[in-house]
């Protein structure tokens, strides 16, 4: 694998989902694979999970892990072509990307939406502008549109837990007060596509998310519907798509409680963190034996590193 930017980039999910499963159960098996071998991270948004997450996996890989903040330990970088750099932006990506990929091997890049522009935000401007300068693979670690290293972590985690040969998988939207980007929603409905679940996603009306993540999916507005039967619950909040980034609802009947719950198969809870309790879901669903959310960021560790090792096999 040369990049793990998005799905594109994965020959076989059901086999690096089997991946992640082994390096959960031989952590330190390959220590020799990254030995001498250095990882930049870089990040523009704020990280917890992922940034804990991706340097544990690389240090069990044996490589050395390098963190940047851009901004406060870089100078701002430009991605527009042409422009006089006249203004703030101190550095362009042209010279930023090609000379990280001079000290480091492979770069992890974070970089979310910014809704200032859907055109600019679905080309991915910063992600693709490392692959196409540093010269070196690249990781995304959450960009504009997807979060593949928390897709990856979903499904290992939903093979942990399911109970049944085909489960049936819910992505929920949750309300929340401000705009968040469609990244996780995004990716995961384009993970989940792949594999064969009962792949169901539910929303108000206007949260609808771009076809091309969507496919086949089954769609409804009703989220009692949707729970019926339901083997996991994702529950996540993003902004309107074809209202670009707009918050078009708030509506607190979406909110994830245990009578929503009552409604599935004994299902698991899953959300990808942070989360707000009580406004996007009680207390008493969070808390319960039936909530993986732990589970599913501690397996944010097994997913970087399996694609990391795909990575690194190739170096």
């Amino acid at each position: 694998m040369k990049h793990f930017i998005n799905l594109n980039d994965v020959s076989d999910v059901k086999e690096l989902v089997l991946e992640g499963l082994h390096q959960k159960a031989n952590p330190l098996a390959n220590q020799n694979l990254g030995k001498n071998k250095t990882i930049g991270l870089i990040f523009f948004n704020s990280s917890l999970r992922t940034r804990i997450s991706t340097q544990k996996a690389a240090i069990n890989l044996g490589m050395d892990v390098i963190v940047m903040n851009v901004g406060s330990d870089s100078w701002q970088l430009e991605f527009e072509d042409g422009v006089i750099m006249d203004q703030g932006k101190a550095e362009h990506i042209k010279e930023a990307a090609a000379v990280l990929g001079q000290y480091c091997d492979i770069i992890g890049v974070r970089a979310f939406a910014e809704f200032k522009s859907q055109e600019d935000d679905y080309r991915e401007i910063v992600l693709e502008s490392f692959r196409k300068y540093a010269g070196v693979p690249i990781v995304n670690l959450e960009s504009a549109t997807r979060h593949p290293c928390q897709s990856l972590a979903d499904l290992i985690t939903i093979e942990e837990l399911k109970t049944r040969t085909r489960p049936k998988v819910v992505l929920t939207w949750v309300p929340h007060f401000k705009a968040l980007p469609q990244a996780v929603a995004n990716s995961f409905a384009e993970w989940v596509n792949e594999t064969d679940y009962d792949f169901v996603i539910t929303h108000p009306e206007g949260y609808d998310l771009a076809p091309q993540f969507v496919k086949n999916a089954k769609v409804t507005y009703s989220q009692e519907e949707a729970f019926a039967d339901a083997d996991f619950i994702y529950a996540k909040n993003w902004s309107s798509y074809s209202q670009y980034g707009q918050v078009l609802s708030q509506d607190p009947d979406w909110r994830i409680t245990p009578e929503k719950m009552a409604l599935t198969h004994n299902a698991n809870f899953m959300h990808c963190l942070p989360v707000r309790r009580g406004l996007k879901v009680a207390d008493e669903v969070l808390d319960s034996p039936q909530s993986a959310v732990i589970q599913q960021a501690g397996n944010r560790v097994w997913s970087v590193q399996a694609a990391l090792k795909k990575i690194l096999e190739e170096l």
